[in-house]
């Protein structure tokens, strides 16, 4: 049985051991960059803009975490969920861990009123896939997401490119 509960100070460094431990999974150990003080003040800090949600077993140990903030639907006029993360320690894959934390983000959508839970997922990453599909969730076909990162938001982002951008 798992039991979810927000996210406090002290799960910080829990945290963002499974974010490196995410990272290693995902095929990119050494681009976290995120530290405990980073995190503390971006889930804590005044006016947060991000969340999470513990998974622990029955004995209190923690097992998973997610991780999520808002978006906003122009279409459905209202908010949505957007998680970032969502992880669960390999020893406890299967116990409903990750189920729990994506129920929990549900019922908070629907409790508040927003239109929808939605996270990206890697195209090779089949369990994850799968274990998503067999909630009822359905891959957003003609999607692409897009981003900029790193020299390319650098270069777009300075001011002499917005100036020339005009």
């Amino acid at each position: 049985m798992s039991v979810i509960r927000p996210a406090t100070a002290d799960d910080v460094p829990a945290i963002l051991q499974m974010i490196h431990d995410l990272a290693s999974y995902e095929k990119e150990p050494d681009a976290v960059r995120n530290t405990p003080a980073m995190l503390e003040a971006a889930l804590f800090g005044e006016n947060p803009r991000i969340f999470a949600a513990m998974a622990e077993n029955e004995s209190g140990d923690v097992r998973g975490f997610a991780l999520w903030f808002l978006n906003y639907s122009t279409w459905e006029g209202v908010h949505g969920i957007y998680l970032e993360d969502l992880y669960v320690q390999p020893g406890a894959r299967g116990e409903g861990h990750g189920k729990a934390l994506l129920q929990h983000l549900a019922a908070t959508a629907v409790e508040r009123g927003y239109a929808r839970v939605e996270w990206s997922v890697l195209d090779w990453n089949e369990p994850s896939i799968n274990f998503y599909k067999a909630l009822g969730a359905a891959p957003m076909q003609e999607w692409s997401t897009f981003r900029l990162t790193g020299e390319a938001l650098e270069a777009f982002g300075s001011p002499d490119t917005a100036q020339a951008r005009g």
